[in-house]
């Protein structure tokens, strides 16, 4: 869900454009607690070599929660294994000098950024891996703040716990429960259907205007229905490869983004309050159903997103803030230029009845969309924005997304599998040769094909 992003602010609607408060809704940066330490190193073909390495763990009291292992990419006759461990009690130290007598090959993951040092820092390396923080949410669980307008309904409590508790038992490669929505929340969800319909024809981009009647023919967005996530996922992967997952509240920056680097959009399935249907505190399935999901079917904005969760992978924490706010301004509240006119591709603007008005009035400040300077911009989160950053086009954004990228301080490269749903690391020789044959095939196909046009 817009789970994701540092100091991010609730979306105030009225109809009349007028504004209120709106309290932080989306994340800060979370420190792992749980002593996850991840060990990957390769080990030469021989009977009992695994053993041998686990005795090390053993003779150093290292507990080990999970153990992977697969054929060595690099090196042949060898295996690669991937072994998490307790970082909090036994001489993971100790342990980890020994095994660097005995591997080809030894990188240390640390959860902790304050614990990296020149290490490759822990991130989730398969799809599966989002599942390890995908209930580490910050807040607006099945809990509600004093001031939610459904603070003191136990009702709607007790309904927002139903939807907590399927986020918190939900694994990768499940399919997500559908949900029987009552007539007061279709009514909620049909009076904001309605009313953001009248403004999309005029006020959006063209790609989600593409997309929006798909999804009207495909996943049930009607007025008098609210569309299931498992549908709309359907949709998206068919689509783009990008999915969504229910999540019980809010995710830190890094967690969120992390998402966004597997193509993993991870979404709220509650609904708000009806006593306030124009006005939610944390972002909803209004939010992220009508805001998000259209545009996550477009390529070129799906491949601009994942760029920028795969600049986050093992970031400095100053430079998570730094995309957690790229993301503010694009995903969130971008717009982009098309024809000459100014239109809205920000999922904050697209769920918001009065902001997607504002936006495109004359009384906001428009700015080029340039990174260095966007991601220190300062932002209000009690108000509608008072600057806008406007993107030539989402393939222009994704290129300068990456060059911003390439400033990130880390010793090593990313690149995502599709193949495998899986990111791999590159910072040795070998994977850069295995990389270059990977693009050499590519262009193979290229030239055979340009032949073949010909």
């Amino acid at each position: 869900m817009d789970s994701g992003i540092a100091a991010k602010r609730a979306k105030l609607e009225n109809g009349s454009g007028k504004t209120g408060k709106r309290p932080q809704i989306y994340v800060h940066d979370y420190v792992d607690k749980e002593g996850s330490t991840t060990l990957i190193f390769s080990l030469p073909e021989k009977v009992g070599a695994l053993a041998d390495a686990l005795k090390v763990f053993e003779k150093n009291h290292v507990n080990l929660h999970h153990i992977e292992s697969r054929p060595s990419s690099e090196a042949k006759d060898s295996y690669e294994f991937f072994v998490a461990c307790d970082n909090l009690r036994g001489g993971l130290e100790e342990a980890i000098d020994t095994l660097r007598d005995h591997t080809t090959s030894l990188q240390v993951l640390s959860r902790n950024p304050k614990e990296q040092g020149d290490e490759v820092p822990w991130f989730p390396r398969k799809i599966r891996d989002l599942d390890r923080f995908a209930n580490q949410i910050l807040s607006y669980g099945s809990e509600l703040d004093a001031d939610h307008p459904g603070f003191k309904d136990p009702v709607y409590r007790a309904r927002r716990k139903e939807f907590a508790d399927i986020a918190f038992n939900y694994k990768h490669g499940e399919a997500i429960p559908r949900v029987e929505y009552s007539k007061e929340e279709i009514k909620t969800w049909g009076t904001i259907f309605k009313e953001l319909s009248k403004l999309y024809t005029t006020h959006a981009c063209r790609e989600f205007n593409h997309v929006f009647p798909l999804l009207i023919d495909n996943c049930g967005f009607r007025e008098d229905n609210i569309p299931q996530l498992q549908d709309i996922s359907d949709f998206l992967k068919d689509c783009t490869g990008f999915q969504l997952r229910p999540v019980a509240g809010l995710l830190s920056s890094r967690d969120f983004l992390a998402g966004l680097a597997f193509r993993v959009f991870h979404s709220t399935q509650y609904i708000r309050h009806s006593s306030r249907p124009m006005y939610t505190p944390e972002p909803d399935v209004c939010h992220e159903v009508l805001g998000h999901v259209p545009l996550f079917a477009d390529p070129a904005f799906a491949q601009f997103s994942q760029e920028i969760g795969l600049a986050s992978l093992g970031a400095p924490d100053e430079y998570i803030e730094k995309l957690a706010t790229l993301y503010w301004f694009t995903v969130e509240f971008g717009l982009c230029r098309q024809n000459g006119e100014l239109k809205a591709f920000g999922a904050g603007l697209l769920s918001s009845f009065g902001e997607l008005q504002y936006c495109l009035s004359d009384k906001p400040e428009v700015r080029p969309f340039e990174p260095s300077k966007t991601s220190v911009q300062t932002y209000p989160i009690t108000s509608y924005q008072p600057v806008y950053f406007v993107a030539e086009s989402f393939v222009d954004a994704k290129e300068k997304v990456r060059a911003f990228a390439d400033t990130i301080p880390r010793p090593f490269s990313v690149r995502y599998n599709a193949y495998t749903q899986s990111v791999e690391v590159l910072n040795s020789k070998a994977q850069v040769i295995t990389l270059a044959k990977s693009i050499r095939g590519d262009l193979t196909l290229l030239e055979d094909v340009l032949k073949k046009i010909e």
